[in-house]
């Protein structure tokens, strides 16, 4: 290369540099998501995952459908006289059972997350704080909607008979706000504990209690005095009776009101407990 190319070469290098200096600086910066849409990109997010895993359909297909067939047949003939005659009891509260219990995978994914690192990324980003883990509950919303739709479909097969459809409509919407309420819970969970394992064994031991102490497969009238305070006053009976109740055709404002107080209270305690974990963790 000659002496004259070298030296013009050198002379235009800082043109170049400033120019392309001055373009970076000069070039606006993409507009901040909305809370909105943050959320919604978190939940895509968590659809993609279940496309990328689809094992992890197997607690709102095959689960669900183990625990119509099993409860119905186990306990149809001795509790209703027949099978088909317990499931039109039976089938709401069931509902209730497999989807409140598969919202404890929500902490697992949450502290999964955790232990691989993403979340230190999710956290740099200049984006509305608390719409990680939004996206996390909207994602596992179509998860519970899944589940409701397979235990709909079996216990139709079985012999179930809702009185209306807009009422199973209803009933599955107001499982859905409790449901999306109760995931908070877990969330707090996984920012909380350390494993995963841990996760889920304090999940069993509160969500044991929870449904099994209810009105999903007996009433109340035919237990204990004692047992029964505790079985009336627990979330999980309200929100079975008031899913019970619209699949009768029936509107029963108090458990639906109960069951919306619950949702409100879960996310008015634990939603703020959960942001707090998250921001210190």
């Amino acid at each position: 290369m000659s002496t004259a190319t070298t030296t013009e070469a050198q002379d235009l290098a800082p043109v170049r540099t400033e120019s392309l200096t001055d373009l970076l600086i000069a070039k606006e910066r993409p507009p901040r998501p909305s809370a909105l849409s943050a959320s919604l990109t978190f939940g895509w997010r968590a659809i993609l995952k279940i496309k990328h895993v689809p094992e992890q359909l197997f607690d709102v297909t095959a689960f669900p459908i183990m625990m119509v067939l099993m409860y119905t047949y186990l306990f149809g003939g001795a509790l209703a006289g027949s099978p088909r005659e317990y499931i039109q009891y039976l089938l709401p509260g069931i509902l209730v059972m497999s989807v409140v219990m598969i919202t404890m995978y929500t902490g697992v994914s949450v502290n999964t997350d955790i232990e691989k690192g993403v979340f230190d990324r999710f956290r740099s980003l200049p984006i509305w704080r608390p719409s990680t883990l939004v996206g996390y509950l909207l994602g596992d919303a179509l998860r519970y909607a899944m589940a409701s739709a397979v235990m709909l479909t079996v216990g139709i097969i079985l012999g179930f008979r809702p009185d209306s459809a807009l009422g199973v409509l209803a009933g599955v919407l107001l499982l859905l706000v409790f449901a999306f309420a109760f995931s908070w819970v877990w969330t707090m969970f996984g920012l909380l504990l350390r494993t995963e394992k841990s996760v889920m064994g304090v999940s069993m031991m509160v969500l044991f209690p929870l449904t099994f102490l209810s009105d999903i497969f007996v009433k109340p009238e035919t237990m204990p005095g004692w047992l029964q305070a505790f079985v009336n006053n627990n979330p999980v009976t309200h929100v079975a009776a008031g899913v019970r109740g619209l699949m009768e055709g029936d509107w029963p404002a108090a458990d639906i009101a109960w069951s919306l107080g619950w949702a409100g209270l879960l996310v008015a305690v634990f939603g703020p407990v959960t942001m707090r974990l998250y921001n210190r963790k």
